[in-house]
């Protein structure tokens, strides 16, 4: 009798300890679907890159081909990279043609796993002793964050592409404490597909395949047997042919198409033999600095009016400076079509403007793009004006956006922090490191 009593009492003290374990996580996924779907019941939208990624794949479905249609006509494209759209035509053959909820409808599960990888990353990579906090804390922070969770609910590539770079850290992490064929595949399968959902996935490869190379390097050198000491080479070798496959497929079928060597997207995402109109390019990139100036005047030309109201005074440098670009639009604006003429004119301003202040184009401005990309708030999936700042306008607008912006730093000063107290700085910023594992 008391030993069943004893090993009742195990069991209870076990379920204990596994529902003290699960709970929080159960608790921080529950609340993260419900942020989902509130964002996909308020701002669900389908609109420009979805339309283009699903034009893609209605005609993978029903015309087999990778293309866009033009009026009647359908013409083979080149714009993106097919891992969306293949994606895209996966869901739509599942749940309907042109069923964009569905698509949020998988996507949404998705990135809470991706949030539960990223949180086991966390974990696997902090001490002992701060691991359940650790991982409690990124749980929270991933399932909760607004500026991801919206893009859930959107028929956009971004989610993929998150969840694509979560499977691939913690395939690395996984590898570092045990290399094996299962996480040096699952890390081959992420970067690959990241790159082909966003040309900008190859990064993930190029920042994470050193350290899973060294890792195998270092554990040949312990082996001795030449059979042995070749199983890291074979590995490298076949993780880097199957990364490369899709490529060399994507590759082969635009010289078929389109005779031209294309294994990515193009960088301007224009087809074979358009424009990009390189004078208008090198013009804009003199004075554009935020999301406003690229979304209300480099996305609308040509096609649509260029209003030199709309520009910042950042784009004149003086009073015969302004003259000129207002006859540049003016002549623009008689056909919205940008001429090579034309272009060249443009080409010839932009010369103008970087001569006179070469450190403003080189440096300023880059650096200023890059500073508003982090810094600035993430309202533009959301029903709130991109001139939010202006507070006579919209006052409730301007509140949220800084708020919103708040919390953007928050997170960023998290990261920053991690970057800091990462493992082999526990040990000198002990007390750091346990107030970080109670929150």
């Amino acid at each position: 009798m008391e030993a069943a009593r004893e090993s009742q009492t195990t069991k209870i003290s076990r379920i204990r300890v596994v529902v003290r374990r699960v709970l929080p996580s159960c608790l921080a996924l529950a609340a993260g679907l419900a942020l989902r779907l509130w964002m996909l019941k308020n701002f669900f939208a389908v609109y420009g890159d979805s339309l283009i990624y699903g034009g893609i794949a209605k005609n993978l479905l029903l015309h087999g081909r990778y293309a866009l249609n033009a009026g009647n006509e359908i013409y083979p494209t080149i714009i993106r990279l097919p891992g969306y759209p293949f994606f895209l035509a996966i869901c739509f053959r599942f749940f309907g043609m042109e069923n964009y909820a569905s698509v949020a409808g998988v996507q949404i599960p998705l990135e809470l796993l991706g949030c539960l990888l990223l949180a086991d990353s966390a974990r696997r990579i902090a001490p002992p002793v701060l691991q359940s906090g650790v991982a409690r804390a990124t749980i929270w922070l991933a399932a909760l964050c607004p500026f991801t969770a919206i893009y859930a609910a959107q028929p956009l590539s971004e989610t993929l592409t998150l969840f694509s770079i979560t499977v691939a850290l913690w395939t690395t992490i996984c590898f570092q404490s045990r290399p094996s064929w299962p996480s040096a595949l699952g890390f081959t399968f992420a970067v690959s597909f990241a790159t082909l959902l966003r040309p900008d996935g190859a990064l993930v490869g190029v920042a994470l395949a050193p350290a899973l190379i060294v890792k195998l390097l270092a554990t040949q050198q312990k082996m001795s047997a030449l059979p042995d000491r070749l199983k890291p080479l074979r590995m490298i070798v076949v993780c880097m042919l199957l990364a490369l496959a899709p490529f060399a497929a994507w590759s082969w079928r635009n010289w078929k198409v389109f005779h031209l060597v294309q294994p990515l997207a193009p960088r301007y995402a224009n087809e074979q033999g358009e424009d990009i109109h390189a004078g208008w390019q090198r013009w804009v990139k003199t004075w554009c600095l935020d999301f406003t100036s690229t979304f209300d005047v480099y996305w609308n030309v040509p096609g649509d009016q260029l209003d030199l109201g709309k520009l910042p005074s950042r784009a004149f440098d003086s009073a015969a400076e302004y003259a000129e670009t207002a006859q540049l639009a003016a002549d623009y604006n008689k056909s919205m079509v940008i001429s090579p003429a034309l272009d060249a004119r443009f080409a010839r301003l932009a010369d103008e403007r970087i001569n006179a202040n070469p450190f403003r184009y080189y440096a300023w401005l880059p650096l200023g793009r890059l500073a508003v990309m982090v810094l600035r708030p993430r309202v533009e999936n959301l029903p709130i004006d991109l001139d939010w700042w202006v507070y006579a306008h919209h006052n409730a607008e301007t509140c949220f956006s800084y708020a919103y912006a708040g919390l953007n730093a928050v997170y960023l000063l998290l990261g920053l922090a991690g970057l800091w107290l990462r493992p082999r700085l526990c040990k000198a910023c002990w007390p750091i490191c346990c107030c970080v594992a109670l929150f």
